[in-house]
């Protein structure tokens, strides 16, 4: 009795009357087409975060970029220079606050004697010049002690040990002392004002190709060569020098 008072849609506490008639259901129209069902949204990709809304991977990239950047900064602004000992020569090695600016030589050495201020561009000789474009020869300077040293405006230890070079010179001129200090690759107005500005009365030599540099055996600045009266190198040193260890070097230079 249940499943038939549940098949016609009745309680079964509910009388059927016997001259009810069934109610005819409207046909279905035919224009009418089943409603298919929406196929379900697609979720988007879980994406594994580390530190708020950020994944690994960009954390990742973020942190290589900022270790790129750092590494630039700290070779472009750190010294070039070394004070741990190097293969140049024993008791002979750059001063700590040497600037490296090429690959490694051994320089010229102790008892060489010093070629003329002249090197190759190329295939082409170049000659070292002052600021007013005449040639500076080493040939020039026959019978007189010269101590030439390699510098930059813009290198620091250069710039501390100026003050210096030129006591040094002043003092001993008069004896026939020559200071020609080469000026490595930069433009003749930026030396000439630095010149001027610390009236500097020594030489002054462009060597803008980096020739003589090379000729010399020059990897970093400053560094100075003392030759004798007779054109032989008698000292040399990578690095800033003191006043004092100046003096005692152009005193080896300038005896008879």
């Amino acid at each position: 009795m249940l499943n038939y008072y549940t098949a016609c849609g009745m309680s079964e506490y509910t009388s059927a009357s016997p001259s009810a008639e069934p109610v005819e259901q409207p046909a279905a129209d035919a224009s009418e087409q089943p409603i298919e069902a929406a196929p379900p949204e697609a979720s988007p990709p879980v994406r594994r975060t580390l530190i708020g809304p950020f994944t690994a991977r960009q954390i990742g990239l973020v942190n290589a970029f900022v270790v790129g950047v750092a590494l630039v900064l700290f070779i472009a602004t750190r010294p070039l220079g070394s004070d741990t000992a190097t293969t140049i020569q024993p008791g002979v090695l750059p001063g700590a606050s040497f600037y490296r600016i090429s690959a490694e030589t051994q320089g010229l050495q102790i008892g060489q004697r010093a070629p003329d201020f002249v090197g190759k561009n190329g295939d082409q000789d170049v000659r070292l010049t002052d600021l007013d474009g005449r040639e500076i020869r080493l040939a020039d300077f026959a019978g007189r002690p010269v101590w030439v040293v390699f510098w930059a405006t813009w290198c620091p230890p250069c710039q501390q040990e100026t003050p210096d070079i030129r006591a040094v010179y002043e003092a001993n001129e008069a004896d026939g002392l020559v200071v020609v200090a080469v000026d490595v690759q930069e433009d003749v107005d930026t030396v000439r004002r630095y010149t001027q500005t610390y009236g500097l009365g020594y030489r002054i030599g462009l060597d803008t190709y980096a020739a003589i540099m090379r000729t010399y055996g020059v990897f970093g600045l400053p560094t100075h060569y003392f030759i004798d009266r007779s054109g032989v190198i008698r000292d040399r040193y990578f690095g800033p020098l003191k006043r004092d260890q100046m003096e005692q070097r152009v005193a080896l230079i300038s005896q008879p």
